[in-house]
């Protein structure tokens, strides 16, 4: 039965790679699993927030050398950029070429000193959702706070006014209307995590569920 079953991913990915290639790490392009959409699905827990940019705030705390909050201005004011990734959905779904514009994670961490003992990132949204990440992966050079999308600022739904890409993992871990980062010594599980997610979220290893 193994035998089968392995066997029939082992061709399910030969056949993503022949239709959609690879990357330059080795990696299929489209994970095993996923199924390439040109829409871009709406999946989120509870309602959409309304959100005021006056008095929008964006709060760093934990483990950091000093808490700080930002506002709108403050972060618009920072260096943006431009970048283009694929987003892989746990609900088995991937959308390429998505070209996000914001505060690539690295030029928002110039403004921030974390204690040496950090290892994890607890990302905090309106209306409570968490998500966390271990620092490692948080400080990856591909992630950004976006405000746009496709050359125009987000829709409600899918996160305005910012939300957090991070396109190595499972789309759940790039929370929508983000609002914060805590910076932890340990793993604390986030919302879906909580609730059966997995604890990494890694397309490629399929790791879906715990």
């Amino acid at each position: 039965m193994f035998g089968n079953l392995f066997g029939n991913r082992s061709r399910e990915n030969e056949r993503n790679v022949e239709k959609h290639g690879m990357r330059e790490d080795g990696k299929p392009r489209l994970p095993p699993g996923q199924s390439l959409t040109e829409k871009w699905p709406v999946l989120h827990y509870g309602g959409i927030p309304r959100i005021n940019l006056d008095t929008w705030q964006f709060r760093v705390w934990g483990l950091v050398d000093e808490e700080k909050t930002f506002s709108w201005q403050d972060m618009m004011a920072m260096p943006q950029d431009t970048r283009t990734n694929d987003v892989h959905c746990v609900t088995k779904w991937s959308k390429f070429e998505n070209v996000w514009e914001g505060i690539p994670i690295l030029e928002f961490m110039k403004h921030i000193t974390l204690a040496p003992d950090v290892e994890y990132v607890m990302v905090h949204a309106y209306g409570g959702y968490t998500t966390n990440l271990p620092l490692y992966e948080f400080l990856d050079e591909r992630n950004m706070l976006a405000h746009k999308h496709s050359g125009e600022p987000l829709t409600p739904d899918h996160g305005w006014p910012m939300r957090l890409v991070v396109p190595e993992l499972y789309f759940w871990k790039s929370a929508k209307w983000v609002n914060g980062f805590e910076f932890l010594p340990a793993d604390r599980r986030g919302f879906w995590e909580q609730y059966g997610y997995h604890n990494h979220g890694d397309p490629w290893l399929e790791e879906r569920f715990g």
